[in-house]
């Protein structure tokens, strides 16, 4: 084997010791051991060392040898001492023992590579080299570090301003579906629909200005202009049922109702407004709430609800549900629930409770509590086992996410299933007229009939009415809605 005379390196032949001492390896320069100079390879590093560094006149770096050498591990100074103190202090960082060349000199193996050197004080420089390496990947790791947690945190931030953007339309999204986006209410929705119907040519401009005309009026008065109304629905159901002989046992139906359907101003949010008509026109029919109702006749227009409802969150009535709506109802398209009727009628002394089926009590997610329910509502007071029975019991508002309707009866087949009977204002006058006909058939009662595995929605809400409000209960209701409440089932 053979060595390097000025870096002690083990070379395995003549030509390779001849390309050391031509150039460095790859990646790796020689230092001189008594200054910093790095000359590119081992023959320059001979002629710097002979001509930077002659040696003293005692012998060749006698003075040097004794004073300069340091250990490449603790940096202590050992003297002609450092082979003792190495193997000594540090010997198990060498995994390699010192080894023999066989002619008496001895190698020392760097403990991070395989470079064997002949010279404690070469290998100590060497070892420095791999430390000084390690420090700048060090380094070099701790900016990538710094840059990755940059990124990250640009990354969270470009996140949480996406979330915050998805929030943000979403909550318009959530305004312009319950129409509290201050894009106008009935008046604005109906007079834009009916220009879009003219455009179509689906209405002629002189119809356009008399319905508009007719329109503003009833506004004016407050009242609803009776176009979507159909009348006699619960008369002929009597009829009908007083002939059927099929499948039905025993039906309740409400007190005489109308049937209110949505319009060109209300299309698509009204439904609310548009059950409280059908409630509101029962309750006209009945003497016992005339001082209630304070002498009125005719149904309001939905802006004049609107008006009502915010005189009953004045009074003190449910002032939650206030606040969620700013305090206002008018010129919006707002949807309504069965808190907002239960304030309203409660304001008008109507006595009503709401009831909240908040959970499915049936199999498949079904209700079959609610429709027992509203069998006990209906056959409280009659009695004798007459087939169909006309109670006068107002009609029921039936309230479940995005959208309502009104329940004016129930059906108990012969199986003793039970059937309910509902008014929907997504019906047009049309289809609701279709139950007027005196050869109706159970085809049309298809729009009225829901048996319990079609109400499959996680909660129903019921406001039934039972009854008149003295002065003294309003106002002890009125103190105590602040927080509304209801019956739960279950």
């Amino acid at each position: 084997m053979l060595l390097c005379d000025a870096c002690g390196q083990a070379l395995s032949s003549e030509p390779a010791a001849r390309r050391n001492g031509r150039r460095a390896p790859l990646g790796r320069y020689h230092y001189c051991p008594l200054c910093s100079a790095a000359p590119p390879g081992c023959d320059e590093l001979r002629r710097h060392i002979e001509m930077a560094h002659p040696a003293p006149p005692d012998g060749p770096w006698s003075e040097l040898d004794e004073g300069l050498p340091e250990c490449p591990f603790c940096g202590e100074s050992s003297g002609r001492e450092l082979e003792a103190h190495v193997r000594a202090r540090h010997g198990h960082l060498l995994d390699v023992p010192v080894a023999d060349t066989g002619n008496g000199d001895q190698l020392y193996e760097c403990p991070m590579c395989s470079l064997t050197c002949t010279n404690i004080q070469i290998l100590q420089e060497h070892v420095d080299l791999h430390l000084e390496e390690h420090n700048v990947s060090e380094g070099g790791n701790t900016e990538d570090l710094e840059l990755a947690q940059q990124l990250q945190s640009e990354e969270d931030k470009w996140q949480r301003s996406e979330e915050e953007k998805q929030e943000q339309e979403e909550f318009k999204k959530l305004q312009r579906q319950y129409g509290l986006d201050n894009s106008g209410g009935y008046k604005q929705q109906f007079l834009k629909n009916m220009e879009k119907e003219v455009n179509r040519g689906r209405m002629k401009p002189f119809e356009y200005h008399k319905i508009k005309a007719d329109m503003l009026e009833c506004l004016a008065f407050g009242i609803d202009d009776g176009k979507t109304k159909t009348s006699g629905i619960i008369e002929a159901l009597c009829k009908y049922y007083q002939n059927e002989n099929k499948d039905v046992r025993r039906v309740w139906l409400s007190a005489g109702v109308d049937h209110f359907h949505s319009s060109l101003g209300d299309r698509g949010w009204g439904c609310g407004y548009r059950n409280f008509q059908m409630l509101l026109s029962s309750l006209l029919q009945n003497s016992l709430y005339s001082d209630c109702l304070r002498g009125a006749t005719q149904i309001p227009s939905i802006p004049k609800i609107q008006s009502m409802i915010e005189d009953a969150w004045k009074e003190g009535f449910d002032s939650q549900g206030a606040s969620h709506f700013n305090s206002r109802l008018r010129g919006s398209k707002a949807w309504i629930g069965a808190c907002e009727i239960y304030s309203l009628l409660s304001s008008l002394r109507i006595k009503c409770q709401i009831v909240d089926f908040h959970k499915p009590t049936g199999p498949g997610g079904t209700h079959p509590r609610l429709l027992e329910w509203v069998l006990r509502y209906y056959s409280a007071d009659s009695e004798g086992g007459a087939k169909v029975v006309c109670t006068s019991k107002p009609p029921i508002y039936l309230q479940h996410q995005g959208h309502s309707r009104t329940v004016i009866g129930i059906e108990e087949k012969k199986n003793k299933t039970l059937c309910l009977l509902l008014f929907d204002p997504g019906y047009s006058s049309q289809e609701m007229q279709k139950l007027l006909k005196q050869n109706n058939d159970a085809t049309s009662l298809k729009l009225l009939r829901k048996f319990v595995g079609s109400l499959k929605e996680k909660q129903y809400q019921i406001v039934a009415v039972d009854g008149v409000l003295s002065l003294e209960e309003k106002a002890a209701l009125c103190h105590a809605s602040h927080v509304l409440t209801s019956e739960r089932i279950p």
